[in-house]
């Protein structure tokens, strides 16, 4: 089977009947499998190729978060892309901490479902554009203490990176894609994505989201010159 192989899983039957049947014309893509709650999708993961998931997160046993946690705890495991009817931001911060790489909201158009899905297959993340506000908010909100110790922790742990993972990582924070951060900092393509790999190692992260998230929460939304 070619193309991306997608896992869906919801406690609704009609949420999953509708989602198969959108995706079912979608070129490129194959749903693979279905599942009820999270235990459900961990053991489809366990015993089924998959490239990206379609996570809930109310669901019975085990809720979406959890589920996305414990999947991305794997080795080598799927994107994960969290579809609900809620953007609530402790939920939004949640889930990207965890390693997922969106958050869509349910009344997504299937044709930007569909790009979100083949986009998460390579990594690049997706967001709800109410979702993206509301992280936005939470970055420049009025300042109080509890940002400001947020920031500093933030800073303290982007500290290990070498410049240029530093230069890259911070664009990565604006949201720029690999190629236009390549055009921005005179790099390659590949270069920029050796640069991110690397930020993602020292860092201990899963992928370029929850880097951008850590970026937002330091506060550091300008790039350094250009050291030549």
């Amino acid at each position: 089977m070619t193309g991306v192989r997608v896992l869906l899983v919801d406690d609704d039957p009609l949420v999953l009947a509708a989602l198969t049947m959108m995706l079912k014309g979608a070129e490129g893509i194959a749903v693979v499998g279905q599942a009820a709650n999270g235990q459900e999708a961990l053991r489809a993961v366990t015993t089924t190729p998959v490239d990206v998931v379609l996570m809930d997160i109310r669901m019975p046993a085990m809720d979406g978060l959890s589920a996305t946690e414990a999947i991305r705890a794997r080795p080598s495991p799927p994107e994960i892309i969290v579809l609900t009817t809620f953007d609530a931001d402790r939920h939004v911060h949640r889930a990207l901490s965890a390693g997922a790489v969106g958050f869509l909201l349910k009344d997504t158009p299937p044709d930007h479902l569909v790009d979100a899905i083949r986009r998460a297959a390579s990594g690049d993340p997706v967001l709800s554009p109410s979702v993206l506000r509301g992280l936005i908010r939470r970055s420049v909100g009025p300042e109080n203490g509890a940002r400001s110790r947020r920031a500093e922790e933030a800073r303290g742990r982007l500290a290990p990176l070498a410049e240029r993972e530093r230069q890259v990582a911070l664009e990565v924070g604006r949201g720029l894609s690999n190629a236009d951060i390549a055009r921005a900092l005179h790099l390659s393509v590949p270069t920029v994505k050796t640069h991110v790999s690397a930020a993602l190692a020292r860092l201990g992260l899963t992928n370029r989201v929850q880097l951008a998230l850590l970026v937002r929460e330091a506060e550091l939304d300008q790039p350094d010159p250009d050291p030549g």
